[in-house]
């Protein structure tokens, strides 16, 4: 793999700031909300990233066997 030319990391770090000074204003209010969050809120959440590993796992038993 070839190194990252100047120009480019310089621009890799020009975004990163960017995303920085566009959400840095809403981490406490999400981290506020966070807390209070009930557990019904997590599941609603986890159900469908689990059902999407589940799947996954399923694809790639089916190419292996």
């Amino acid at each position: 793999m070839e190194e990252l030319k100047i120009w480019e990391i310089l621009g890799i770090c020009a975004l990163a700031a960017l995303g920085i000074y566009l959400f840095r204003p809403n981490w406490r209010e999400t981290l506020r909300q966070s807390r209070e969050a009930k557990s019904s809120d997590w599941t609603g959440l986890l159900l469908p990233i689990g059902g999407v590993v589940l799947f996954v796992l399923l694809l790639i038993a089916m190419v292996r066997g």
